[in-house]
């Protein structure tokens, strides 16, 4: 189709040029003008580097104001931004440096030496091609041919999520998937010249991406946190006029553990929760702060939410994820109305395939979340088909971790599933059966683990099985270890 449109901080600049774009808790502060110009001239140092239209850019790096410079400077460029999580291990960062076929890596502050462990490990960046951002040379004014336009069709982040077999995969967005997700979530909140979305969320992941997506297609300001710290938030939802948060479960409890008035501010209009299921005594805590939670359901192949529930809505429908947004369709696959079914998708938000993996062909995407729509239509999301775990708002993935479970010395076969945890809502735990005569300590096999996967997705807990449950396909039945290990006390 090929359709365009005018480059988006282009047009900002033009409509909006002195509207703050960007501000920080310090008082620091970024209009629009200026972030095209920096984002313009940082987008010139990478041309001359080397970096053309089409190559894959791997970013690690926190949430820094470099971040959205860097990321409409690839932009201005027509590159595709590879998004790594600054909590991965330096081992599974190298992996989707080689599985994205990454040209340049750059790194922000503080992350260097993992960057260069990775680099060696992927054996696949040049060394001359990876930089800390900050040090990206300075060229002397040059006139390269920025873009004017963008492409909807065009690819342009990557962001890595699994299934519950094999490897991590790169979700392909496109600028479209990032514009319809925007469109479609202002259609339903709405959107009001005063509008102030702090940002706390990763925005290497799609739900702190998509805020700053937000903000350059509505030409909204973002108050942008470095990390997540209660203090600091509840201080700029009191004191600074925040009409907007994303947050997951855990954020929000801590929010309202550190809230010490009766109410919030009524400029404060929205909080979109996400990131897995959510208790309804949270809920309540919150209703009774008047804080105007709306659930929303999504995941990173949907660019962020599908599926939000509306203001008017937001008190009648308590724990529902709504209905789905304008330009979406959210159904499920289900014996009946009212019925628990998989949940599918469809929508101009949602991408079209993974990175080096056969394109889906199917009309709506199967999720692999359970869910039901009561008989006014709106969701209500139960559980997953798939064994995912969902830990503090961060997916982690059975199959990733039993890979690496069973290259322990003394592990014969490894079974993960997730536990419950009043803190992170669930935690994975791991069944090892050990080989003949082997004892294994849990000290060693946490210590293993360490050097191999990020912190939140160690196991919290270890058992011991003689062997694994499993079906007549000889599939592991992860819902069953906590049985199995019943069985064998």
């Amino acid at each position: 189709m090929n359709e365009t449109i005018p480059h988006w901080l282009e047009k900002q600049n033009e409509l909006n040029p002195e509207r703050v774009a960007i501000e920080q808790p310090d008082g620091f502060s970024m209009s629009f003008s200026k972030l095209r110009d920096e984002s313009r001239k940082l987008a010139e140092n990478l041309i001359a580097l080397g970096v053309e239209e089409g190559d894959h850019v791997a970013l690690l790096m926190h949430n820094q104001i470099d971040f959205p410079v860097f990321i409409h400077a690839v932009s201005y460029i027509g590159a595709t931004a590879v998004l790594l999580n600054t909590r991965l291990t330096a081992t599974e960062i190298a992996f989707q440096l080689s599985d994205a076929d990454v040209s340049w890596f750059f790194a922000g502050e503080g992350l260097i030496e993992k960057s260069e462990q990775a680099r060696k490990e992927s054996q696949y960046i040049p060394q001359d091609r990876l930089f800390q951002v900050n040090d990206i040379p300075k060229r002397e004014a040059e006139t390269f041919d920025l873009k004017k336009e963008i492409n909807l069709d065009q690819v342009f982040t990557m962001m890595y999520t699994s299934g519950t077999t094999g490897n991590p995969k790169a979700v392909m967005h496109t600028y479209g998937n990032h514009w319809f997700s925007a469109v479609a979530s202002a259609l339903n909140l709405g959107v009001q010249s005063e509008d102030k979305w702090l940002l706390c969320l990763p925005m290497f992941h799609v739900g702190g991406f998509s805020v700053l997506m937000k903000s350059v297609i509505y030409g909204m300001t973002v108050s942008l946190v470095e990390k997540f710290d209660v203090s600091v938030i509840n201080r700029e939802i009191r004191n600074n006029r925040i009409t907007h948060i994303s947050v997951v479960t855990l954020m929000l409890q801590r929010l309202l553990e550190g809230f010490n008035e009766d109410y919030y501010p009524s400029t404060f209009r929205c909080v979109l929760l996400g990131g897995g299921p959510v208790p309804e005594p949270l809920l309540r805590k919150a209703q009774s702060k008047r804080l105007p939670v709306f659930q929303t359901y999504g995941m990173t192949e949907t660019s962020s939410q599908i599926s939000t529930l509306s203001p008017s809505a937001a008190m009648q429908k308590l724990g529902s994820a709504g209905k789905a947004l304008t330009p979406a369709e959210v159904i499920v696959d289900a014996d009946g109305p009212t019925e628990v079914g998989e949940i599918l998708v469809k929508g101009p938000m949602v991408s079209k395939g993974y990175y080096n993996h056969t394109p889906s062909n199917k009309e709506f995407l199967r999720t692999g979340d359970l869910g039901y729509k009561d008989n006014e239509g709106f969701l209500y999301v139960v559980d997953r088909v798939k064994d995912v775990i969902i830990s503090g708002g961060e997916n982690i993935y059975p199959a990733e971790l039993e890979s690496v479970l069973s290259d322990f010395p003394g592990v014969k076969e490894a079974g993960v599933t997730g536990m419950s945890d009043e803190t992170w809502g669930e935690v994975p735990a791991a069944f090892l059966v050990p080989e003949e005569d082997v004892t294994i300590y849990s000290e060693d096999v946490t210590e293993f683990c360490e050097a191999r996967l990020a912190k939140y997705k160690i196991p919290k807990a270890f058992f011991t099985l003689s062997q694994l449950p499993r079906n007549a396909s000889n599939k592991l039945l992860r819902r069953e270890l906590f049985s199995a290990l019943e069985r064998e006390s």
